[in-house]
């Protein structure tokens, strides 16, 4: 029977059944979010004239409301149902959709800003229902099977995004930019992303929620958000987390506006860009999964953020090179790398916030973590929308000379607009890397050691592939990697143990 009330106890078939209906889920909210998010979203505001401010402005949007979770922590406290938070927040906020699938057949100033309120309200909701959303997952997932659930969901959710992004791309490239029957396009992929977003509020409604302990008090803001920031390691967490995501949301929201406006391809061909970076996510989530359980998020996080931060500098490389087909394959490359690398970057960000905090009391932990994110990540590209103007009247010129007996060639380095983007977020991204290596985790395992092990297994597999079965064994982790470093880590941890006990 649906009902929205939580369960004193969950048992175990319960638990179980709601596992698998959020993996479900992902199907029906993973659509939503293909078809009114991102890529798409960017395209329909550039289709309906939007600058480079207003770009940044709806970029930021789904972070700088994250605000509201500082009422929400309140509220769940203080109601304690957070499933039905979640719900109906998100039957709000979903109905937005409607309203900007019809913006789309009106012009000017005012379609855009009903468009950017409509934006707003629908993150608004999104942040509510969010907090409600990350304690009941806290309580509901099994802690050792945190990675595993969540990285099949993740793989559903990217799968779905795929297929939706081919299939925008098809229905963009048949129809001329600018043209009135793109109108259409935009306001179907808005009016079905309501309607599957309505059908996922459904799904959610049958998830069970394990009751709440009472509460020791009346809630106040101050008291819940005194533990987090008192706590020294998740101090260091949240430095990690502000500077990467500004780091990432300073350069990225833009990418659409660089391929689009700067290098003169049309959307179908970002479109594909996205579905690039989609296959190689879902090839790659799965091994995150396994390898933030197993070996640590944090581990996972100092691979995958450094790599994610250098695709996005090398994006400058697409404003240098003269053919277009050099270009294309240049992006496409990057967007495998990024595709991949952002897989486990938002993988084990979550995890590590959700492991770090107190089981039972997660509300205030998840809730400072995604405040953090959306402080960065929501100033980060009003910041790029106000420079904007000024690096668009700006050039900067390097010019590399070769001198021979057979005279001089100049090769120019040019870099202009949007280049500066990833090269601030390319330093911005190394002092990320600096913050998170000031973070402990509980069997973490060093950068360089497990890159290295990673790259000898995978060379290794390479060389045996001569069938399906050997092409699947190159993408799987050996079985020896994972437990050569389990042994490695038991046994650091059993000399660690002997010093002390000699020191004592």
């Amino acid at each position: 029977m649906l009902t929205l009330t939580p369960q004193p106890i969950v048992v175990s078939a319960d638990r179980e059944r709601g596992l698998k209906l959020l993996v479900r889920d992902a199907v029906f909210s993973g659509g939503a979010g293909a078809l009114t998010s991102g890529v798409i979203l960017t395209a329909f505001a550039l289709h309906l004239g939007a600058s480079s401010l207003m770009i940044g402005f709806l970029a930021s949007a789904p972070f700088l409301t994250q605000v509201l979770q500082l009422p929400a922590m309140v509220l769940v406290e203080r109601w304690r149902t957070r499933k039905r938070i979640a719900v109906l927040t998100s039957l709000i906020g979903r109905t937005m959709l409607a309203v900007m699938a019809g913006v789309a057949f009106f012009a000017g100033s005012g379609a855009l800003l009903v468009f950017l309120a409509a934006q707003i309200v629908l993150c608004g909701m999104s942040a509510v229902g969010a907090c409600a959303w990350n304690a009941w997952m806290r309580d509901l997932a099994p802690e050792e099977r945190l990675g595993q659930v969540f990285a099949r969901r993740s793989l559903w959710l990217t799968a779905i995004g795929l297929v939706l992004g081919l299939a925008a791309a098809l229905a963009l490239e048949a129809t001329p930019p600018a043209s009135p029957a793109r109108n259409y396009v935009f306001a179907g992929m808005f009016a079905a992303g309501c309607i599957t977003g309505l059908i996922s509020a459904a799904v959610v409604a049958a998830m069970p929620e394990p009751q709440m302990p009472p509460a020791a008090g009346p809630a106040s803001l101050r008291d819940l958000l005194r533990s987090p920031f008192a706590d020294a390691n998740f101090r260091r967490l949240l430095m990690f987390v502000a500077s990467s995501q500004f780091a990432i949301n300073f350069a990225t929201p833009f990418f659409t506006v660089f391929i689009v406006r700067q290098l003169h391809f049309d959307v179908s061909f970002v479109m594909v860009l996205n579905a690039v970076s989609q296959i190689a996510n879902i090839a790659a989530v799965r091994l995150w999964g396994r390898l933030s359980d197993r070996y640590a998020n944090k581990s996972v996080l100092a691979v995958c953020t450094p790599v994610y931060i250098l695709a996005i500098v090398a994006m400058t490389g697409a404003s240098q090179f003269g053919p277009r087909e050099v270009v294309q394959l240049w992006l496409v490359l990057l967007h495998v790398v990024m595709g991949a690398s952002i897989a486990g970057l938002t993988l084990a960000s979550t995890n590590i916030a959700l492991k770090l905090s107190p089981k039972g009391s997660a509300t205030a932990y998840v809730a400072v973590s995604a405040m953090t994110t959306a402080v960065a990540a929501g100033i980060a590209p009003i910041v790029g929308g106000l420079l904007a103007e000024f690096f668009g009247r700006r050039r900067f010129e390097l010019v590399a000379r070769w001198t021979s007996p057979n005279g001089i060639v100049r090769l120019p380095i040019l870099l202009s607009q949007w280049d500066f983007y990833f090269l601030i977020a390319g330093v911005i991204g190394l002092y990320a890397i600096h913050r998170l290596s000031l973070v402990a985790e509980h069997g973490a395992v060093e950068r360089r050691e497990m890159v290295g092990r990673v790259i000898e297994e995978t060379r290794r597999s390479i060389r045996n592939i001569s069938s399906v079965a050997g092409l699947r064994a190159a993408t799987d982790l050996p079985g020896t990697l994972l437990r050569d470093a389990r042994l490695r880590v038991r046994l650091r941890r059993a000399q660690a143990a002997t010093h002390q006990h000699r020191r004592s």
